[in-house]
């Protein structure tokens, strides 16, 4: 067996949240190992949020275009996915290398190793024949991977998940996507507005299902304006592909298109991680973490594997608890300062690092000043980058119900403020408030609109710091935007 080499930190995953932690270790002087199978980065520089934005630039060009005609005199439009693909490939993902994202760590002090990590007891990881001890911690950020339902025969066909259909250099003249989330319905939207005939099968009664009622609404309207095909309330029984066609069969109807494009939510793969040797149980969907990010002693996890949300701003708010925890416990294993100290005792990492701890606790409702912050999900934004775009935060209407909450809603639909009328959002748009009546806060919102992942910016502030309701309704909005339809929300809440 391999004498375990002593290092500081290994981290086992170099996605968006850990290739922040290891990153940022190593600049703070820790000796770091940073084991990565895939790409450094993860999913979000090749497969999902970068490249998926630049598809839905390119696709929302078009249908401005398209909109010349109603606004502004007449325009041709010919799709062309060339150039969309050629930009993915060029500018966003460098074919799919990511040499610039290895040198970005090691030029920061990390150690690079390509491999798949597994702990090996306490503190103890194994690459291959290699074997670390790690003196303050390992870290595990080693993300999800797409969840593929078991349906008879769909595992014997050539399938997409999203990695295919962001490659793709050539589109299909026809799709079928399986699953009405997020993921499934910008990637949909995206390839109907460059001319395949797409249709959405998915198994709950609405598409958005997780969102409020209403955002489903606009979305599902809103795709069928551009051809899309939606069928909820479907569960897919089996799959075939002849060669050349897939069909999927759900109850009494069947869909056929060339090409079949899975994304029915992702899961993290425990059981290739060591979790036993640690005393963890694998059989989980996701590595449980308390509000530190740590999953036991001396093991902190961080991203997409702690079940927290698949968001690249959820990995990076974790990392930055991740690395504040970890250099506070390398400071205390070394007999240095607390997290409110600004002396250096390790390995000359802790001036940076007791400046990390120090400025990180001065925060609000995350802890104390001068402690290392506690994670707090509840104002959790997200966006689902459609046309409109839904963006929400916090609780939805019936998630605050089922808590026992005394809600209040508030509802102004975006056509009805001047900037909407302006826009002609003919889409549906609207602003959705959901206020706990007792406590006088927001708790919720949703903004639906051409610019809905923006406007909640002002809805994510009122949630996570609890303005109070009274507060904002003696705020000033400027005019005219489509963020002052806020106000109205407001005012519909009495």
């Amino acid at each position: 067996m391999a004498e375990p080499e002593l290092v500081d930190v290994v981290v086992v995953g170099l996605g968006v949240g850990g290739e922040e932690v290891a990153g940022r270790l190593a600049e703070a002087g820790l000796t770091v190992v940073g084991v990565e199978r895939d790409l450094v980065g993860g999913e979000c520089p090749y497969w999902g949020c970068i490249p998926s934005k630049m598809m839905i630039r390119a696709a929302n060009a078009l249908a401005e275009a398209r909109r010349v005609n109603e606004l502004a005199g007449s325009a041709q439009v010919q799709p062309d996915w060339a150039p969309v693909a050629r930009r993915i490939r060029e500018e966003a993902t460098d074919t799919w290398n990511d040499q610039a994202a290895v040198d970005r760590f090691t030029g920061k002090g990390g150690r690079f190793l390509r491999g798949s990590g597994r702990l090996d007891g306490p503190g103890r990881v194994r690459v291959g024949e290699q074997v670390f001890q790690a003196r303050y911690g390992v870290v595990i950020g080693t993300g999800t991977r797409p969840s593929i339902p078991p349906i008879d025969g769909l595992a014997d066909t050539p399938y997409w998940t999203n990695h295919q259909a962001i490659e793709v250099a050539e589109l299909p003249e026809r799709l079928l996507v399986l699953g009405g989330g997020a993921i499934g319905l910008e990637l949909a939207q995206v390839f109907a507005r460059f001319g395949v005939r797409v249709t959405v099968v998915e198994a709950a009664d609405r598409v958005l299902a997780v969102e409020e009622p209403e955002a489903s609404e606009v979305a599902a309207a809103a795709l069928r304006a551009d051809g899309v095909e939606i069928r909820t309330g479907v569960k897919a029984e089996r799959v075939s592909h002849d060669g050349t066609t897939f069909t999927l069969h759900g109850g009494e109807r069947s869909f056929s298109a060339e090409r079949l494009l899975v994304v029915t939510g992702r899961r993290a793969h425990l059981a290739e991680l060591g979790l036993e040797t640690i005393g963890v149980d694998a059989a989980q969907r996701y590595l449980p973490v308390d509000d530190r990010l740590r999953v036991t002693d001396g093991v902190w996890a961080v991203g997409d594997v702690t079940g927290e949300g698949a968001f690249t701003h959820i990995a990076m708010y974790q990392a930055a608890i991740v690395v504040a925890d970890v250099l506070d416990h390398a400071r205390r294993a070394e007999g240095g300062p607390d997290a409110s100290g600004t002396a250096s005792v390790v390995g000359g990492a802790m001036g940076a690092a007791s400046a990390v701890g120090g400025a990180m606790g001065a925060a609000g409702p995350s802890g104390a000043a001068g402690t290392v912050p506690r994670a707090d999900y509840r104002a959790l934004p997200r966006v689902t980058f459609t046309d409109p775009e839904v963006g929400a935060v916090g609780l939805t209407e019936k998630q605050a119900r089922e808590r026992g909450i005394n809600v209040q809603v508030g509802f102004t639909p975006l056509s009805s403020s001047t900037r909407g009328w302006i826009h002609k959002t003919d889409a549906g748009g609207f602003i959705k408030l959901v206020a706990d009546a007792d406590q006088g806060v927001l708790i919720g919102a949703t903004s639906v609109g051409p610019a809905g992942g923006e406007v909640l910016s002002a809805l994510v502030v009122a949630v996570h710091a609890a303005v109070p309701v009274s507060q904002l309704r003696h705020m000033i909005y400027a005019y005219p935007t489509f963020h002052r339809a806020i106000e109205s929300a407001l005012a519909d809440l009495s």
